[in-house]
């Protein structure tokens, strides 16, 4: 069962204001924080510090290697393995294999995104804590956790009401 993190949380109705939230807690030295938003929202990541993904790097390794294998199993069964001379094609016809090559690069580049992906999001959160029921349609939130740098409830209550928050409360994340 995975253990969630304890702090400090401030629901906003707007999500301008959570950027600014996000981008003012940056600067006062919270590193640990998250934002919480029922859609994408651009300027995000800036604002959170949040740098580029490993995932892309996994995934191109992902794809030379099903490229390799392909190139490797294409060989090895009509060069090596099952040989037959079909109407003077050479035993290696690099045109007739690419599809073979194409779909394993596809194959292993898309199951090796979806694996990152479980791994780097923490998936499957089962019966994750919900910090407010509205955060799925029309409600955002910052929630700093306990273990942060610098984490004072009463200095995080009023950075978060000079942030315009609706709401603040301690939670679970």
């Amino acid at each position: 069962m995975a253990k969630y993190q304890t702090g400090m949380a401030a629901i906003f109705n707007d999500e301008h204001q959570l950027v600014d939230a996000a981008r003012k807690s940056r600067e006062m030295g919270f590193k640990k924080f998250e934002a919480i938003s029922p859609f994408p929202i651009h300027g995000m990541e800036e604002a959170c510090g949040i740098k580029r993904s490993w995932i892309p790097y996994v995934t191109f390794v992902a794809g030379l290697t099903g490229l390799s294998l392909g190139t490797l199993f294409t060989w090895w069964t009509s060069a090596v393995s099952w040989a037959i001379n079909v109407g003077g094609k050479p035993f290696f016809s690099l045109p007739a294999f690419v599809p073979i090559m194409f779909e394993l690069t596809i194959l292993f580049a898309a199951l090796s995104s979806v694996g990152a992906l479980f791994v780097a999001c923490g998936l499957p959160k089962v019966n994750p804590p919900v910090i407010d029921p509205d955060l799925t349609c029309n409600r955002f939130a910052l929630f700093i956790p306990s273990n942060d740098a610098g984490y004072d409830e009463g200095r995080i209550s009023e950075m978060f009401r000079s942030m315009g928050a609706a709401e603040i409360k301690k939670a679970e994340f």
